[in-house]
C-alpha cells in the first residue's frame, strides 16, 4: 500500500477552486470541469470524486460514500491521490 501523500490528511475538506465549475454534461456523458479558458473532460473515477469536493464533506466520507457507491473497498489511496493530482493542477483548494 502507498503512503497517504503529506499535504491531504483525512480531516479535510476539498472544494473546486472558485476558477472552476464541475458539471455533467449529457452530449459527452461525462462531467466536465469547466473554467475561463476551456474544460476538461473528466474520466467517471474524477467525475465522481470531484462531486463529492464541495467543502461539505471530510475525505474520510468522500471516501466512504465511494466505496459504498462502487461495493469496492480499499479506495482510500487511489483518492488521495487524485485529490494532490486535482490539487497540483490547481482545480481545489
Amino acid at each position: 500500500m502507498m503512503p497517504m501523500p503529506a499535504n491531504t490528511g483525512a480531516s479535510e475538506r476539498p472544494r473546486l477552486r472558485d476558477l472552476f465549475r464541475l458539471q455533467w454534461e449529457p452530449v459527452q456523458d461525462a462531467y466536465v470541469l469547466l473554467y475561463p479558458e476551456g474544460l476538461v473532460k473528466l474520466n467517471p473515477s474524477a467525475g465522481e470524486i470531484l462531486s463529492r469536493c464541495d467543502g461539505t464533506r471530510d475525505l474520510d466520507g468522500i471516501i466512504g460514500e465511494l466505496e459504498a457507491l462502487f461495493n469496492a473497498p480499499g479506495l482510500a489511496t487511489d483518492v488521495y491521490q487524485f485529490i494532490d493530482h486535482a490539487r497540483q493542477r490547481g482545480w481545489l483548494d
